[in-house]
């Protein structure tokens, strides 16, 4: 043990550059458990502790052993590029295997083959890719000197972050060779998933499954301030963000529970002149990877983030964590507040929750189940298939939408009952049985832990104390620096000149509605005989939503409005007011004269008293309505591309009425008019009959864009 701890130790002063460098407790003791024992091991420390500086270590004393290279799975792409980098510091040979670098596939193959490399790191997903999976990953293994799972609370159903790719991980370890050692590392996780994780990691291959030996630290960080501040509306956060960003510490992070809230609060804030960036699961790689190197540099004051910007991030001089909205966890949210003060004395940490908060939370945990009814029709089609089905070729024989598809498969997958082959998917033949008793647990489980969250708003007790006790961390003290310990530390004024600016944001109205330009693939097996492009003398011009419904501003008004149970009824006169605004801000090539409706079954006062007030508004003639036939669409809001237009193809017609009206207009634009738009396909079909009676273009108009 004596000369493993001076070999490490040398290690880590060249990684850290510092000749007086020593370990953390339990970092040693983690390496010498992998490295000397052979052992496998689960590592829950915070963020900073520094759990990559033992796999590097152990890697590199390993690989000094005649031992093969490291695989290590890791969740996230700006995390590789951390890691990567890292491991270069340290003199580790790192290379990756993702979905952004396909380019260097063959190359980073040669070197693994010639050993040249040290550490691979590779997607759980890239795990499950058939020509890596049958090809490559068993030579890997045979040859493997250590597996790391990072951020191994993924694994876990009862983690905050929860990946059904990490299931399968079980059993990877399951079939590593005796003696290869395992390491888990996570900064989050209480005892029920600490006992989860060491479960998987002790699988094996043989009938006893091997010890895990834990190594957990305190979770608590000296350096944060934590604070809850809060405030009446949307309208109040947005202001005090206004008046009181510039004087946050450093740079930071201002987290938002959607892809909307942050791309609007960056927008706002970036008017006023700070200097931000919106960063969410839409944007653009490249541009993420900008962003993140701006707030390295501190030449942001901050990034408006969703989750998408979480694990692995690693600026430790981050000076504030702030969030517009609270996570439905105690422990998803210390994960992401953990970003901050990793090496400062002082950074701060504000919660600003708001009411829309558990309407968030609902959406997403429903959102993220498997669904029995869903899982049982895609086994049927694959098992009554000749051969693989592709993705997209499932989706014209189940009604689900790509995403909640892909996340169904995964789970098929990993329960063994559907596998992924060159071509598609096929259907394995092994009994697959719905576990509700399993997903019941875990849905109550998601509904305590959002209860915890807002005990956490509402507590008096110190804060740093109340996430500690939430991760079951024994060492959960009072930490003598949150707003209960000393009061309150942040201002609570906001500045007239930001509420006004907040208002008018809020008051902003208009989305974009991109057209349709494609019809969905396979859509002939449900009896739409159309294909490739759609034409473009068929197509709609760009159109306009009064707003999404995840916005902050029009969108809870729209939330309210388009509710189960909501009674229908005209538009109030403000709506109808911004409805107008809409028009008056609409860059159209060409004014519509003319005025067309949706037919709704679930909102025709709404719709037409919207189309009247444009009518009236424009002095534009009101055609009426398209009629509805065969009894109208068919189906519910929600499923796939292909299966929502064949429920409003044919759906629709144009009565006498209608196109005498629209003869009067031959040769000019009108506008259309509907309630909602989500997959667009009710608009693309209804223009596309406009289109065929002669008008120009068809500009269509919706009052919300359900995303």
């Amino acid at each position: 043990m004596t000369d493993t701890r001076a070999s490490a130790l040398r290690l880590l002063q060249a990684l850290t550059g510092r000749v007086d460098a020593d370990f953390h407790a339990g970092q040693f003791e983690a390496i010498d458990t992998l490295v000397r024992q052979r052992r496998r091991a689960l590592v829950v420390q915070r963020t900073g502790w520094g759990k990559s500086a033992v796999y590097f270590i152990a890697t590199l004393l390993l690989r000094q052993q005649g031992a093969g290279p490291t695989i290590l799975v890791s969740p996230l792409l700006a995390l590789m590029r951390d890691q990567v980098a890292a491991a270069a510091r340290a003199g580790v040979r790192a290379v990756s295997i993702n979905s952004s670098n396909a380019h260097e596939w063959a190359d980073v193959l040669r070197r693994l083959q010639s050993d040249d490399v040290d550490v691979l790191l590779v997607s759980p997903e890239r795990l499950n890719n058939p020509s890596f999976r049958d090809e490559q990953l068993p030579t890997l293994l045979g040859r493997a000197g250590l597996l790391v799972v990072d951020e191994a609370h993924c694994i876990s159903d009862w983690g905050h972050d929860f990946r059904p790719d990490y299931r399968r991980l079980r059993d990877l370890i399951g079939q590593l060779p005796a003696g290869v050692p395992v390491l888990a590392t996570t900064a989050t996780a209480n005892s029920r998933v600490v006992t989860d994780i060491a479960e998987q990691v002790g699988m094996s291959a043989r009938d006893s499954p091997a010890d895990v030996v834990t190594i957990r630290g305190p979770l608590a960080r000296a350096s944060l301030r934590l604070g809850v501040l809060r405030l009446a509306d949307s309208r109040a956060r947005l202001a005090w963000l206004l008046t009181h960003l510039g004087d946050l510490p450093g740079s930071g992070i201002i987290y938002a529970l959607t892809v909307a809230t942050a791309e609007d609060t960056a927008r706002l804030l970036r008017e006023a002149g700070h200097a931000v960036r919106a960063y969410t699961g839409q944007t653009d790689t490249t541009e993420r990877e900008e962003s993140e190197q701006l707030l390295k540099n501190n030449e942001v004051k901050a990034l408006v983030a969703t989750s998408a910007l979480g694990m692995g991030f690693d600026k430790p001089d981050l000076g504030f964590v702030l969030h517009l909205g609270a996570p439905s966890s105690p422990v998803a949210y210390y994960q992401q507040v953990g970003r901050a003060g990793r090496a400062t004395d002082n950074a701060d940490v504000l919660l600003l929750p708001g009411v829309e908060d558990e309407a968030i939370w609902q959406y997403f945990a429903t959102s993220s189940m498997p669904n029995r009814s869903r899982a049982e029709a895609i086994l049927r089609e694959l098992e009554a298939s000749p051969a693989p089905l592709s993705t997209p070729a499932l989706e014209t024989r189940v009604d689900i939408r790509r995403s909640p598809l892909e996340l169904l498969l995964k789970v098929l997958d990993v329960d063994g009952a559907v596998r992924r082959v060159k071509g598609g998917w096929v259907a394995t033949g092994e009994p697959w049985i719905y576990d509700a008793d399993r997903y019941d647990r875990i849905a109550a489980a998601r509904v305590s832990e959002q209860q915890h969250m807002l005990e956490y708003e509402r507590t008096a007790e110190c804060r740093m104390e109340y996430l500690q006790r939430s991760l079951d961390d024994p060492t959960a003290a009072r930490c003598g620096r949150c707003d209960n310990c000393t009061g309150l530390w942040y201002p609570t004024s906001v500045e007239a000149d930001a509420q006004d600016a907040a208002a008018r944001s809020l008051e902003r109205v208009g989305v974009v509605l991109e057209p349709r330009a494609q019809w969905p693939t396979g859509v002939k097996a449900l009896g739409v005989d159309v294909r490739g492009n759609i034409p473009p003398g068929e197509r709609l011009a760009p159109g306009r939503a009064l707003a999404r419904l995840t916005d902050l501003g029009w969108g809870g008004t729209l939330r309210e409005l388009f509710s189960p149970g909501a009674v229908d009824a005209p538009a109030s006169a403000a709506m109808v007011a911004a409805c107008i605004r809409v028009l008056s801000e609409w860059e159209w090539e060409e004014r519509p004269t003319a005025v067309v409706g949706v037919p709704s079954r679930r909102h025709p006062l709404l719709v037409e008293s919207v189309a009247r007030a444009f009518a009236d508004a424009g002095r534009m003639p009101m055609l009426g309505t398209l009629d509805l036939a065969h009894g109208g669409p068919t189906g519910e809001p929600g499923g796939n591309s292909a299966y929502r237009l064949a429920s409003v193809w044919n759906r629709f017609t144009v009565g006498p009425t209608l196109a005498a009206g629209l003869e009067s207009v031959a040769g000019r634009p009108v506008l259309l008019v509907d309630d909602i738009a989500d997959s667009r396909w009710t608009l693309t079909v209804a223009g596309r009959l406009l289109r065929q009676q002669g008008v120009s273009a068809v500009l269509p108009f919706t009052l919300a864009l359900r995303s």
